[in-house]
């Protein structure tokens, strides 16, 4: 498959316009817990126009070791940081619930899993994207498992070396399993300085598969300038308060942030236009006042 064939077949997944992006609210571990602060997260997303919500999905005792879990750690739910994961981990009667809200709201959601039991796991919920986190890109075992199910996935590249990229491509491409490689910094919050963002095309050129940006920035303008570029996905952490508890919470955006991105996403086309040069409509009528001298029509 060439890349406007890729191309194409993930505008056609994700029903996107020719020049339209894909806009991820990545909720994450942002609820703290709480189901209700998810649901407005969700309505957050909705009011502001993305496409998506995201969720993340952990098996603690296979993602963290003993030792960690046992460290000490204050938080809302207790002393340790097996106390601290555990509350901010959602139960199978929470993600029934997310996904009865999202269905009733009309927007679709799906998570990240963070190891092979969870992204079983979600399977139970029929989702209609994966997404592979930067921690996770370089498991190339849990790569081939998410790739087996040939579900447009999203693939971040953080803390990733182009090698390490061109293994996790080589593995979606033999599983003919549709995918967008996600442009990303793995600080958070991400400084502009460390963005990067001409890697896009780096990426787009390399690999000949559409590209898209997930920010950490606390700003909107670099994924304006993603979109630019040509990001056919943005994917962004939202939050209802950036000073609430939460590792996320400051590299996220809050409501005014994200309905302002969101709206000048939207416009973008619109400002880029064809790229073909020409008089525009109205340009003749102006030229016929400034230009003193007769020239050609």
């Amino acid at each position: 498959m060439n890349y406007q064939d890729r191309v194409a077949q993930a505008r056609s997944i994700l029903n996107l316009e020719p020049d339209g992006v894909h806009f991820v609210a990545e909720i994450g571990i942002n609820h703290n817990g709480d189901i209700a602060i998810a649901k407005k997260l969700i309505d957050l997303a909705k009011r502001a126009g993305c496409d998506s919500v995201k969720f993340q999905k952990r098996t603690l005792d296979i993602v963290y070791t003993q030792a960690v879990l046992d460290t000490p750690r204050e938080s809302p739910w207790g002393k340790t940081t097996r106390e601290q994961k555990e509350g901010l981990e959602f139960s199978k009667e929470d993600y029934l619930e997310i996904d009865s809200y999202c269905k009733e709201v009309g927007i679709n959601w799906f998570a990240s899993a963070w190891d092979i039991p969870s992204q079983v796991f979600l399977r139970e919920f029929n989702l209609p994207f994966n997404k592979i986190a930067s921690a996770l890109a370089t498991h190339l075992e849990f790569l081939v498992e998410v790739a087996s199910e040939k579900k447009l996935t999203f693939l971040s590249t953080g803390m990733m070396t182009m090698d390490q990229v061109a293994s996790a491509v080589d593995i979606f491409k033999n599983a003919e399993c549709p995918f967008i490689l996600m442009h990303t910094t793995s600080v958070y919050p991400s400084t502009e300085d460390l963005l990067n963002m001409r890697a896009i095309n780096t990426l787009r050129e390399t690999f000949q598969v559409p590209v898209g940006y997930s920010g950490h920035e606390s700003t909107v303008m670099p994924s304006l300038v993603a979109a630019v570029f040509g990001a056919i996905a943005i994917e962004r952490h939202i939050t209802l308060d950036r000073a609430m508890y939460g590792s996320d919470q400051a590299a996220s955006l809050s409501e005014k942030g994200l309905v302002t991105l969101v709206d000048e996403i939207r416009r973008l086309p619109a400002v880029l236009g064809d790229g073909i040069k020409k008089i525009e409509k109205g340009e003749l009528e102006v030229a016929a006042k400034l230009r003193y001298w007769e020239s050609d029509k």
